[in-house]
């Protein structure tokens, strides 16, 4: 494909370029609606490591261990072979769909125009887009040369810009987003847009281009496009919070339609992943609060009823901790096995977290699992007498509990109420 042409400014996108190769896939393929993995690309790494308690020889119950964004999580004390059964069995299910690897083994194989891209030069050639280079000019004083500014520009190629037009003209006819022509149009769509924003090494200036761009077509398109699922439900949101992309998870949060509460096939939503991200900068913590302010921080997931607060609290996460608390997290929420966020901190030790949960006015220390089980006992089991001490005081000594939950910070949960509206 021949290069872009240059332009000046942000707010043009071309109508004619030179058309790419079709994409060629088989009946199979089209009929499924899905592309096939190349052999290059391997599965996601996930931001979840798994616990490495050790077990004694009852089991411990609480005991959240993490197979990865696609994969699921156990709270028993069950060989682990279960929930890496469940995580093989996903993947086994989802070998034909869209998987974009995270890229730091590959940064050393990316080809040059991938590396000029990255880097800010020119002559970026990948297919769905051009690359245009926007030159400004700042003039300075006469006795220094002049300064020029570059920043590169990627633009929709014709092909993908063709693709938003059918797109646009179809998407409210659910009949005619199931043709054949439509699932062609959808699959050019969806393996564009992820390779785009969903990848470890992604740009956040051609993420950001491209979301003008199919927003420049249709608030529709940009809307339906920013929120499509791969095989396994994730959508770009899922892989931007598990890769630390938090340069583009501001992005895609500023497009103002993402769906925050959507739940991929393992029962993780973008929130319950951000909860367990690597968050190095303060600048980045503040879209992690964005992202919790923005959806439903008390949702459970599907498979275990576990919430953001209580996978957080399993991995000793107290910068998550309170960020969910300031954002209105429930501490007295139980899962499927009537465990608490409390019970969590306890088993696992966590004793500074177990002194924020209990500092919450209406933090229920009297709840009991399926079991039986208290938050006291369940740490007098694992052997945690600093905090049994502190969880007994709270029980006989506490004044009495009010109802619900009170807030340690800034503003309630929005509930299934989120940014944007979604049909």
């Amino acid at each position: 494909m021949a290069e872009g042409k240059l332009v000046r400014g942000r707010d043009q996108f071309p109508t004619q370029g030179n058309t790419l190769p079709a994409v060629n896939l088989t009946d199979g393929q089209i009929a499924t609606g899905l592309y096939v993995c190349s052999n290059n690309e391997n599965t996601l790494k996930s931001i979840m490591k798994k616990s490495d308690g050790n077990k004694d020889a009852n089991g411990a119950k609480k005991n959240l261990q993490f197979i990865g964004i696609n994969g699921g999580y156990e709270t028993t004390s069950s060989d682990d072979s279960s929930s890496d059964g469940s995580s093989s069995s996903e993947s086994d299910d989802e070998c034909d769909t869209i998987e974009y690897p995270p890229e730091e083994e590959e940064e050393e194989e990316e080809d040059d125009n991938t590396r000029g891209m990255a880097e800010g030069h020119h002559a970026v050639n990948i297919e769905g887009f051009k690359s245009a280079r926007v030159e400004d000019e700042m003039q300075v004083p006469e006795c220094e040369p002049e300064k020029v500014e570059i920043r590169e520009r990627y633009e929709l190629s014709e092909k993908m810009l063709s693709a938003c037009n059918l797109l646009k003209n179809n998407i409210n006819d659910p009949k005619a987003l199931t043709s054949k022509d439509m699932r062609f149009c959808l699959n050019t769509l969806q393996h564009e847009w992820f390779r785009v924003s969903s990848q470890k090494s992604a740009v956040p200036a051609m993420v950001a281009d491209y979301i003008a761009a199919f927003e420049a077509v249709s608030p529709d398109v940009l809307r339906y496009i920013i929120n499509m699922a791969d095989g396994n439900g994730n959508t770009a949101l899922h892989y931007s919070v598990s890769h630390s992309n938090f340069q583009i998870v501001k992005l895609l949060l500023d497009a103002d339609v993402c769906n925050v509460d959507h739940q991929n096939k393992a029962g993780y939503t973008p929130i319950m992943l951000a909860a367990l991200a690597a968050v190095e900068a303060e600048k980045d913590m503040q879209v992690v609060e964005e992202l919790f302010g923005c959806g439903d921080v008390n949702a459970k997931a599907s498979q275990a009823g576990q919430t953001a607060l209580m996978l957080a609290v399993s991995h000793g996460r107290i910068d998550m901790v309170k960020g969910l608390l300031a954002c209105g997290a429930d501490v007295n929420i139980q899962d499927d096995e009537g465990s608490t966020a409390l019970m969590c901190a306890s088993e696992h030790g966590h004793v500074e977290i177990v002194k924020l949960l209990l500092a919450q006015p209406g933090c229920n220390g009297h709840l009991e699992d399926n079991d039986g089980s208290t938050a006291l006992s369940i740490a007098l089991e694992a052997g945690h007498k600093d905090i049994a001490v502190l969880l007994y005081a709270h029980v006989n000594f506490a004044k009495a509990q009010s109802p619900g939950t009170p807030r340690l910070g800034r503003k309630t949960s929005p509930g299934p109420t989120h940014r944007g509206s979604f049909d």
